[in-house]
């Protein structure tokens, strides 16, 4: 494989980067040689939106550890705690708009709104998994579609000129 699609593919799944960064590394490399985008924007795709999972796991499986931890339960349990009371509070509003606005939010291709903050707002919420897991996805798939013709019309406008 490539050296710059195993860039591309490690920038997708990256927290800063995301696919954001990864996809027109991978859409520069499958122009430049001619090749279809299509199998490369998929699995760009698919690599993002697994962080989703990797991501509700790993906090489930830090948070309970680090709970046992005094300084960590003392600070952020309380403020979870509290940030999840709020958030039941909200509960009827966040089952109606919530999972949009997640979306929304993941679906804008700009650093630091992608899956990684989504399913970090969804965790620290207690968001519905499966809910959140759908409207994080669908944020990605939107954002992939936006990087996509964002790349290929700059692509298209620096090979244009070569």
């Amino acid at each position: 494989m490539n050296t710059q699609v195993i860039i591309g593919l490690l920038l997708s799944v990256s927290p800063i980067f995301e696919l954001r960064g990864g996809l027109p590394v991978v859409i520069d490399y499958a122009v430049q040689n001619g090749l279809s985008i299509w199998p490369y924007f998929f699995i760009v795709l698919l690599l993002n939106i697994s962080v989703i999972i990797f991501i509700f796991i790993f906090f489930d499986f830090l948070h309970e550890h680090f709970m046992r931890i005094k300084l960590y339960e003392k600070f952020f349990g309380r403020h979870l705690k509290r940030t999840q009371k709020n958030a039941k509070k909200l509960q009827k509003k966040m089952d109606k708009w919530g999972y949009p606005a997640l979306m929304l939010l993941v679906a804008v291709p700009i650093p630091g709104t992608g899956a990684w903050t989504g399913t970090t707002i969804a965790w620290v919420l207690g968001l519905n998994r499966i809910k959140s897991f759908i409207a994080i996805a669908i944020g990605v798939a939107i954002a992939g579609l936006i990087v996509l013709l964002l790349s290929l019309g700059l692509l298209h406008g620096i090979y244009q000129f070569h």
